[in-house]
């Protein structure tokens, strides 16, 4: 009998050894943690500064204990989280997945990617600066920087960081990577939204109507896709300590005050403002976007910023795939986001 067991057991090790040779797929591991944001204390709405952030490590990180990885700091889209994200909750991509089988086919070298959750009580951040959700800004660039850098084995310089997102992400990726080019050295922006000006920030879709029927987080909560994103926006973008419950104003209004509150939302759009940061852009290491071409607002937008960035002579990666704003994203990830990286960001400690 133990003749016979130790012959199964040799067989399934056997087995199991012919599977892993097959696949060739090293796993990683994700840590899910806390990391308190100072620069998010008594924001408006009540969010707590302290927040859930998934940090994946890759393969090697514990058989080399000695080695230092750069970080891609990935930046989540409108409703998901980092949960989402990383499969710990129902997603339409798993990114432990994704990274997993990118490094173990030597598609890009083995790096660190964190991911911080930026689901708030409106949904979502937009990445921005404001007293009704706090300075998302600050909270990525400096306290999120500063902490992972401190816990774990990073080559903590600006060559050796990357900002990338999907997006709201891909949005909050060229805002604070273009704000701190001292921090970040190379973003990647996957559907990027939110870039151009436009009626209601570029939302034609957006019902006055239904805005105004919302009065309460209850009622903000059972709303439309495209209610939602406009109250993030306006959190985010015209934020005013003055008006509870929300703290916000909404572009709506008629006359002088309304029109105001437009040039806010514009004046936070950054094909409206990439002359101002032209010179910070042209600091980087590396810029790259895409998305597909059934996306087609957000298609329109990159290629409006690539010819912008073009007639400023700033060097960078521009592609219009054939997808939708989900469909590819996590391919492009494993194929195109972190080759990028990888050519861009310093792997020397």
């Amino acid at each position: 009998m133990k003749r016979l067991r130790y012959f199964l057991s040799m067989v399934f090790f056997l087995f199991a050894f012919a599977a892993l040779a097959q696949t060739g797929v090293q796993s990683g591991k994700v840590e899910r943690i806390k990391v308190y944001g100072k620069s998010l204390e008594g924001n408006l709405a009540g969010d707590s500064p302290e927040r859930d952030v998934s940090v994946y490590l890759p393969a090697g990180y514990d058989q080399n204990p000695s080695r230092r990885y750069p970080v891609v700091f990935f930046l989540h889209g409108f409703s998901d989280s980092d949960a989402k994200v990383f499969g710990f909750e129902p997603h339409w991509m798993n990114m432990r997945d994704v990274l997993d089988e990118a490094f173990s086919k030597r598609a890009a070298r083995e790096m660190i990617v964190v991911t911080p959750n930026a689901y708030t009580r409106f949904v979502g951040s937009m990445y921005s600066a404001s007293a009704t959700t706090g300075n998302w800004e600050e909270f990525i660039a400096r306290d999120l920087v500063e902490y992972i850098d401190a816990h774990y084995r990073t080559i903590a310089r600006p060559e050796g960081r990357g900002l990338s997102g999907h997006s709201m992400g891909g949005y909050g990726a060229l805002r604070i990577g273009q704000k701190f080019p001292d921090v970040f050295s190379a973003i990647y922006l996957l559907s990027p939204c939110c870039l151009s000006p436009g009626p209601f920030g570029g939302r034609e879709n957006v019902n006055p109507e239904r805005i105004a029927q919302v009065k309460t987080f209850d009622d903000l909560n059972k709303a439309d896709f495209f209610t939602k994103i406009t109250f993030a926006s306006a959190a985010a973008w015209s934020p005013n300590p003055q008006k509870p419950p929300f703290y916000l104003d909404m572009p709506f209004e008629n006359g002088q005050e309304g029109l105001l509150i437009s040039a806010k939302w514009s004046a936070n759009q950054p094909l409206a403002t990439l002359d101002q940061y032209i010179f910070n852009i042209k600091k980087l290491e590396g810029v790259a976007f895409d998305a597909g071409n059934e996306d087609k607002a957000i298609a329109a937008s990159i290629k409006k910023l690539h010819e912008s960035l073009t007639g400023y002579g700033v060097e960078h990666f521009y592609e219009e795939y054939v997808g939708d704003h989900l469909n590819r994203v996590a391919e492009r990830i494993g194929t195109t986001m972190l080759p990028f990286f990888d050519k861009t960001l310093s792997f020397e400690p």
